[in-house]
């Protein structure tokens, strides 16, 4: 399909390293719930942002071949933290408390992006944000303000679909074109989308190796 965000379609070399990459140890360092309990910015760092229930988690555990790296639920709101994982000994990835907890009490909802609007803005290693969005749903309010988020804090971030198996081809490609003119709009947005399936594997060869890209340019 022509977008003008295009699908990602990575060299067979940046496959093959995004495979190295991932093929080596992963491990869940600490969940930080205050700006002070964020790890040294000692390596290169990319984080995943979406609405709750998106498949953050599930994504995270696909792409190292982690069935329970990272918690996945069925109840949004569940990841509460900010959740750190070790890439080998040169990287972070970050899982980020999903934002649109309709059931969180205010004052959590207020301190979750409290802490999501600080992290973004101030985590000076911070590589590259990956926004998740729903092939199912499309872009929301509150996918636009994330994406706004990021604009100000200057973060590149790259959309991701997810759930792309749960809906047909038409329908999917429905959706990709409108939320490639929305990435559009966005200053930060880097040029490029991924569509994905943790459950099918979709995408997850081509997001490895966007992963290990953004992770080592400088």
């Amino acid at each position: 399909m022509t977008l003008p965000f295009p699908i990602a379609t990575p060299e067979p070399s940046q496959i093959e390293a995004g495979r190295l990459l991932f093929a080596g140890e992963t491990e869940f360092l600490k969940g930080v719930v205050a700006m002070d309990g964020l790890p040294p910015p000692d390596r290169m760092e990319v984080c995943f942002a979406g609405r709750s229930n998106v498949g953050k988690s599930t994504l995270i555990n696909a792409l190292t071949g982690r069935k329970a790296l990272a918690r996945a639920s069925n109840t949004p709101g569940r990841t509460q933290e900010i959740n750190f994982f070790e890439l080998g000994p040169e990287h972070y990835l970050v899982d980020l408390p999903g934002y649109g907890f309709a059931k969180a009490p205010l004052a959590q909802v207020e301190k979750w992006q409290r802490l999501l609007k600080n992290y973004l803005a101030g985590r000076v290693n911070l590589r590259r944000a990956f926004v998740l969005i729903d092939a199912r749903h499309g872009v929301k309010s509150v996918d636009t303000e994330i994406m706004s988020m990021l604009d100000t804090a200057a973060v590149t971030f790259q959309v991701v679909l997810t759930k792309a198996d749960k809906i047909k081809a038409s329908e999917l490609e429905k959706t990709a074109a409108a939320v490639a003119q929305e990435a559009a709009k966005h200053p930060a947005a880097f040029p490029e989308m991924h569509i994905t399936s943790a459950e099918k594997g979709m995408g997850i060869a081509a997001l490895r190796a966007a992963v290990v890209a953004d992770a080592t340019s400088q």
